[in-house]
């Protein structure tokens, strides 16, 4: 039996998720519920609120794994760059300056320094994308609230009928 979805979304564009319903049309009209029907109900709901919480975890993390795509091609940008910059670019510019500067060592050193420069410049972005990474906060938020729904304080247990005969 497979649980109705919300149709709206949430803004962070996390998509539709099973709900539970508080009751159906055919359950109000009745005026008693066998105990078997009752647990067979509660049954049904923790299974699909606990279906409902995976999806949520797996939409989330979706989401934050998008974002570290985003941020390691920065950081392959950079590597790029460090390890397979054109190497011939570069020689032909060394080789300009040390012709206007008359000396060799400065030129190559420039053009060198150029190239770190371009390196840090781009490590520097993946490195602000990596950083705004977070963790999967509603996900934590609803996993608690479900845990906690879950405990039994001994005051609640007092005011229950006994089941044993």
């Amino acid at each position: 039996m497979s649980s109705p979805k919300h149709e709206r979304t949430s803004p962070d564009g996390v998509g539709a998720v099973p709900y539970l319903p508080l009751s159906s049309d055919e359950e109000a009209a009745a005026s008693e519920q066998s105990i078997g029907k009752l647990v067979g109900d509660a049954t049904q709901h923790l299974s699909t609120l606990v279906r409902a919480e995976i999806e949520l975890a797996k939409a989330e993390l979706a989401q934050e794994a998008k974002k570290a795509l985003k941020g390691t091609v920065f950081f392959l940008i950079a590597l790029t760059v460090f390890l397979y910059s054109t190497f011939f670019l570069f020689l032909l510019i060394a080789e300009g300056l040390s012709d206007w500067w008359g000396i060799r060592w400065p030129a190559f050193a420039t053009v060198f320094g150029l190239m770190l420069v371009t390196t840090a410049a781009t490590a520097f972005l993946g490195w602000r994308k990596v950083k705004k990474l977070r963790a999967p906060e509603r996900t934590i938020t609803s996993v608690k609230e479900t845990a906690e729904a879950f405990k039994r304080k001994p005051a609640e247990d007092a005011d229950l009928p006994s089941t044993q005969g």
